[in-house]
């Protein structure tokens, strides 16, 4: 699942207008939107189910949009928000996959 993320940022990265990376909001919002499609395809080659694969791709959102608030009060700098919103969705990733394990130990 890693893999698929890091090729989704590499590989879709390119695609988004420049001027936007420089807002941390957006440039967290289009990294976890790399990242998501790019699952969102692993999973489906790899023939999850829409459900499960929905569930998923909120997991790797949910971060990133509650830390934009804090974020937009000036509670947390862009770093900080890049930084939490990862820490964040990867244990909320492994939350759901033990929650579906018969989905994901096969």
């Amino acid at each position: 699942m890693v893999a698929a993320m890091l090729i989704g940022m590499v590989a879709l990265g390119p695609l988004w207008p420049a001027a936007w990376l420089v807002r941390p909001d957006l440039d967290a919002l289009v990294m976890a939107t790399n990242m998501t499609v790019a699952m969102v395809a692993a999973m489906a080659l790899r023939k999850h189910s829409w459900p499960r694969i929905t569930e998923m791709a909120a997991v790797m959102y949910l971060p990133f949009v509650v830390l934009l608030v804090p974020y937009w009060l000036g509670a947390l700098s862009g770093g900080a928000l890049m930084v939490a919103g990862h820490v964040v969705m990867f244990p909320l990733m492994l939350a759901a996959m033990v929650w579906r394990r018969a989905e994901y130990w096969h």
